[in-house]
């Protein structure tokens, strides 16, 4: 039996425990149908000392009386500062650190990692983490390799996984692991997991901080932002900001962890995608909307930004496209 703790951290985001517990113990009653014994003896962590409540039917556990565990999940955090999430369990560092010397397999779910990344477990080892908070890891923790579009990553015992859905992924890769295939593949069915996911970055937005303190940055910025469209150089667009252009490159990059030419191509991808989103433009239309004039460079520019092409992303993403085919299966469902 594997002993898997589960740990309850501040500032923990509900659906991501909800979901891990969901999914170990559908594994354990998919076992104890076929008459077999439970796979996952799972216990629910906290930081506190004398912890006097249920988490659910789970009593919580303090760390000072668990033993040792064979896999330790951490989930993913709430929306909110990160940095003060990681600071309100840092009690957790030192017990992970002995856990995992003690030979446990440790995984992170989405933005669990920077707790992870923060013990230094990451520190030459591969990662990822929820694609929108990926440059803030990679800027906070530079040792580690930060793989942000994969879904998944495994480097020496500790796992890692995307945002959101990616989760699923990483408990059926553990599962897999541990159980074999057929339990997984039951697994996935129960759950209505699509198992071919390779990479998350089409989930990505670009959101960059406006709020970095660099005057001359957000003038760059605003700069970009309001003349994207017109299909002008970097050199052009910054060509009247009051600094040389060596200054505005390196200030740009320390505020917002992105050179400015990068900053024009991010953001007239994400209105690409906004583009084909939302509106029924031809993908020519979208990329002279954009401010780019070459369609073979926009579409291989679109993919490299987002992991799929532009007719792909719009049909995944194209709202009234989507609401049609809800409609026509509704519609169906009904003769």
């Amino acid at each position: 039996m594997v002993q898997l703790g589960l740990l309850i951290t501040n500032s923990h985001r509900l659906l991501s425990v909800a979901a891990i517990l969901d999914v170990f113990e559908s594994v354990n009653h998919f076992l104890e149908k076929q008459n077999e014994p439970k796979f996952y003896h799972i216990s629910l962590l906290t930081q506190d000392e004398k912890p006097d409540a249920y988490y659910g039917k789970y009593t919580l556990q303090p760390l000072q009386s668990a033993g040792n565990f064979d896999l330790i999940l951490i989930p993913a955090f709430g929306a909110g500062d990160l940095a003060a999430s990681v600071s309100g369990n840092k009690m957790f560092i030192p017990w992970l650190w002995e856990q995992h010397k003690n030979g446990a397999e440790i995984a992170s779910f989405c933005t669990g990692a920077f707790l992870l990344a923060a013990a230094g477990l990451l520190n030459g080892r591969e990662a990822t983490t929820h694609i929108d908070s990926a440059q803030a890891l990679a800027s906070n923790f530079p040792d580690v390799i930060l793989k942000s579009n994969a879904v998944v990553t495994e480097d020496k015992g500790i796992f890692t996984s995307g945002g959101a859905t990616s989760s699923f992924h990483l408990m059926l890769y553990l599962i897999q692991r541990h159980c074999g295939k057929e339990l997984t593949l039951k697994t996935a069915k129960m759950f209505a997991i699509d198992m071919d996911r390779e990479q998350q970055t089409y989930f990505g937005t670009f959101a960059p901080s406006q709020n970095h303190g660099d005057g001359l940055v957000n003038m760059a910025q605003q700069k970009i932002e309001k003349e994207y469209q017109e299909g002008s150089t970097i050199e052009t667009l910054i060509q009247d900001i009051p600094a040389s252009r060596r200054n505005v490159v390196r200030r740009f990059k320390q505020a917002i962890g992105v050179t400015p030419i990068e900053y024009l191509q991010r953001t007239r991808i994400e209105a690409a995608k906004k583009m084909l989103a939302q509106t029924d433009q031809s993908v020519l239309e979208v990329m002279l909307n954009s401010g780019y004039n070459d369609l073979k460079s926009f579409r291989q520019l679109f993919k490299k930004s987002t992991g799929v092409t532009p007719k792909e992303y719009r049909d995944k993403f194209n709202i009234t496209r989507l609401e049609s085919a809800g409609r026509l299966e509704r519609r169906a469902a009904m003769l």
